[in-house]
């Protein structure tokens, strides 16, 4: 069973209690998670939630993917499903299915095992061939790192054409670019 819209909202309040800023921009959020339909539904328009695996290796760098569908370079990510027993494990689902890499690969940050590294909303554009009009993800970005300095990244053809490990300085992100930055 997928999150319920009652600990997406317990989660961004937590994420908020860090960013309180960020409150504005999760509008979209939090209109979503009042409304009747899943929230993390890939049919529930105009928002919903998806989630993304921010993996740093030893070196500092990210991974990051080159999706097929957008065209864009980014963290691993996607939409929830239904057997995705919480936001954390979506993210470690995608990054498995797109990259290969299986969560016993990775680990959380402790200060981020429960809330998010980061929150991003951004707009996709309208896909006639799947039937989705323009809509907004809401994007929970969590934290991971690799356990071991060997790491072997499988893409998954379908879905991704390649990939790169960026300094983190270069992230796809300016969000994460900057929230890196103040880690120690």
């Amino acid at each position: 069973m997928p999150p319920s819209t009652q600990h997406i909202r317990a989660v961004t309040e937590a994420y908020l209690s860090r960013y309180p800023h960020e409150r504005d921009g999760l509008t979209p959020l939090f209109t979503a998670l009042s409304g009747d339909d899943d929230p993390t539904s890939r049919k529930t328009f105009p928002t919903h939630v998806t989630c993304s695996a921010i993996l740093l290796d030893h070196d500092k760098r990210i991974l990051h993917i080159h999706h097929v569908a957008s065209g864009k370079v980014l963290a691993p990510g996607g939409h929830n499903e239904k057997d995705d027993t919480g936001l954390p494990a979506a993210a470690l689902r995608e990054l498995h299915e797109e990259a290969g890499i299986p969560p016993g690969a990775v680990v959380a940050f402790p200060e981020f095992t429960d809330i998010p590294f980061d929150i991003d909303v951004h707009v996709i554009d309208a896909s006639p061939s799947k039937g989705e009009p323009e809509h907004r993800h809401v994007d929970f970005r969590w934290l991971f790192r690799l356990r071991s300095e060997q790491h072997n990244v499988t893409l998954q053809a379908q879905e991704v054409d390649g990939y790169e490990w960026r300094p983190f300085t270069r992230a796809a992100s300016p969000t994460i670019r900057a929230k890196l930055a103040l880690l120690p």
